[in-house]
């Protein structure tokens, strides 16, 4: 072999110097002539006033121009096809990147290129993290007995009026497009109930689906507060032995963040709706008003008691004593024995929604103590849960984080001086990523809704159950914990195997056709690998390629070796002095058994689970 390909290959790692280059993707839509390379070249981020694309015909008489003098122009492709590993946690979302083109002869037609309020592209490795979230999610779903649903996106108006309570303004409502009135759908869960309404014949069943669902909320990007996000859902249908599926789901939801590597960094709050109707009842508040009071006290785990007790004497009319009496009781957190001297209060056991509700409690625990989940529960009588239609028992998972800082509070104090008279925008229209006093909120959420199917139809009374898991959410802090500890190797951007690569030397030909046979013959053994689509790759550069998409093993071919029947496998990143760090020679029979092997070793003595990869992280 070579000298100088020896260095290449790792021999001597001081002369291998790999000269920086730009990679592009291909556009066929829009042709890149070569002097738009150059001037991408010289200049890289458009720091000059961007000029017609006279030279496209396709792009006459239409003129970019930009709200910011770091985008690059539209001519200029810029998008690397293997991000470079000291970026690949860069976040996918730009929302500040927006670009004002004008079209046609006039000029009369302008708009902003950009996402929507509230929503976000995902691509490299914020994609793929968000993947494995769902594979993890969705083989704990399966491992119970669930079975996939998918229903539509949207939804008749009338399906999802008057399930959601005051969220109820949240719903996006679709124009008319042919006498169906129609809404997006807000939840998974109504859609499910109205399925199974739908299907008298069903009786029972575990269902599992993962969705987008859409709220006209006020957005927080970075804290996983979206209009458009995804939701993964499991609930069980079906008349069972009280508290036994309720249970059940719990184990589920603890069996995700354990897996997700969140053990002991989050917090299962617990509480059962005939319990705080129970209480609500024995301090006075008027039927009329059950629900907006237990809309305001949901809101304690984001204001002080203070501001709460505020908003239902001043706002929703309740009479101050009354306020007081429930405080008492909202304010307790605990587990077991927060229940038993619960069970002793003779005013709440005198209330026959309450008793019922303390004794399926009871019970409850006794089943999470079973599976092993009870360690991880508190039960909070300030859980509420504003949607109107839960019945029994009700939970949601927060970890740090969930929660912002206090109203009032000197951070909040100054980020709300920071932001004054510098957005136009309507408050419920702005990013609220930088709001101290909004936290990422709950991660999953949920509880029994006994009576939702029989509002769509009144003779298939269904009891339900259900967990809704916010994606997004996870994603937003699993990625900050990462970014925190500076956990590189935790996610690459692509899950490459190999990357088939070739060298030569005077009159070498690329070996393309061979490389393509290579990587044919990996891909049908189930290996995920890549290769250059240039006719005459360097070496180099194919080292680099495979270097910033983290692949962790090279397939080399050269002139001589594949004469020979031969060709070079090598694991990528070894250290000066290892005994196979030029490489070892194998032949081509024999590549993709030797290829599997060196994988499976690499699988075993690596760590490829969320769980594991961020083991030690702190939340």
């Amino acid at each position: 072999m070579p000298q100088e390909t020896k260095e290449m290959l790792g021999m001597n790692p001081n002369n291998f110097v790999l000269q920086r280059r730009s990679s592009f993707f291909f556009m066929p839509s829009i042709p890149i002539p070569s002097r738009s390379v150059q001037r991408a070249i010289a200049n890289p981020f458009g720091r000059t006033p961007i000029s017609p694309l006279t030279h496209c015909p396709s792009l006459q008489n239409r003129r970019v121009t930009s709200n910011k003098n770091n985008i690059p122009a539209p001519t200029i492709p810029h998008q690397i096809i293997y991000p470079r590993r000291t970026r690949q946690f860069s976040s996918s979302h730009r929302s500040a990147q927006i670009i004002t083109i004008t079209m046609g002869k006039d000029k009369g037609t302008t708009f902003n290129l950009k996402t929507p309020k509230g929503t976000k592209d995902w691509s490299g490795s914020d994609a793929l993290l968000r993947d494995r979230i769902f594979t993890t999610i969705s083989n704990v779903f399966k491992r119970h007995g669930g079975t996939a649903l998918d229903t539509p996106v949207f939804e008749l108006r009338e399906i999802l009026a008057g399930k959601y309570g005051e969220d109820s303004k949240l719903i996006y409502d679709l124009k008319d497009q042919g006498g169906e009135i129609c809404s997006l759908r807000y939840d998974l869960t109504v859609p499910f109930a109205r399925w199974l309404a739908m299907n008298s014949h069903i009786t029972s069943i575990k269902r599992y689906h993962i969705a987008k669902v859409y709220r006209r909320d006020q957005p927080a990007i970075n804290k996983g507060r979206m209009r458009e996000f995804y939701q993964c859902d499991f609930d069980i249908a079906g008349t069972f032995d009280a508290m036994v599926p309720d249970a059940e789901i719990l184990r589920i939801v603890s069996e995700v963040f354990e897996e997700l590597g969140w053990s002991g960094r989050y917090t299962i709050k617990l509480n059962h709706r005939k319990i705080l109707d129970g209480v609500f009842a024995v301090c006075g508040v008027p039927e009329d008003k059950l629900r907006p009071i237990s809309s305001a006290v949901d809101k304690l785990d984001k204001m002080p008691w203070a501001d709460v007790r505020k908003e239902m004497v001043d706002d929703k009319g309740l009479d101050p004593e009354v306020a007081d009496r429930i405080e008492k009781y909202v304010m307790n957190k605990g587990s077991r024995e927060l229940l038993d001297s619960l069970l002793k209060d003779e005013a709440l056991n005198a209330n026959a929604s309450a008793k019922a509700g303390l004794e399926e409690m009871a019970l409850m625990m006794d089943y999470l103590e079973a599976f092993g989940v009870l360690d991880k529960i508190s039960f909070d009588m300030s859980l509420a849960r504003g949607l109107d239609y839960y019945t029994g028992v009700i939970y949601e998972v927060v970890t740090e984080g969930s929660a912002g800082v206090q109203a009032g509070s000197p951070e909040a104090q100054k980020a709300e001086k920071s932001k004054k008279g510098k957005s136009k925008q309507p408050a419920e229209e702005e990013d609220r990523s930088n709001d101290p006093t909004l936290g990422v909120g709950s991660v999953a959420a949920g509880g029994r809704y006994d009576n939702l199917v029989s509002m769509f139809q009144p003779r298939a009374n269904i009891p339900c159950v259900g967990i809704s898991f916010g994606v997004d959410r996870i994603f937003s802090i699993t990625k900050a914990r990462i970014e925190r500890e500076q956990k590189s190797d935790a996610l690459r951007s692509s899950e490459v195997d190999a990357y088939v690569m070739a060298f030569g030397g005077k009159g070498f030909g690329g070996m393309l056709k061979e490389r393509m046979e290579i990587c044919q013959k990996l891909w049908s053994a189930g290996i995920k690998a890549e290769f250059s689509y240039k006719l005459k790759p360097k070496l180099p550069q194919q080292f680099k390629a495979a270097e910033q998409g983290a692949i962790p093993f090279g397939i080399i071919l050269g002139e001589e070796e594949l004469a020979a029947g031969k060709c070079r496998i090598k694991e990528m990143g070894l250290p000066d002095g290892h005994p196979e760090k030029e490489g070892v020679e194998v032949e081509l029979s024999s590549l993709v058994p030797e290829l599997q092997t060196r994988l499976a070793k690499k699988q075993q003595g690596a760590v490829f689970s969320l769980a594991q990869q961020l083991q030690g992280t702190s939340v």
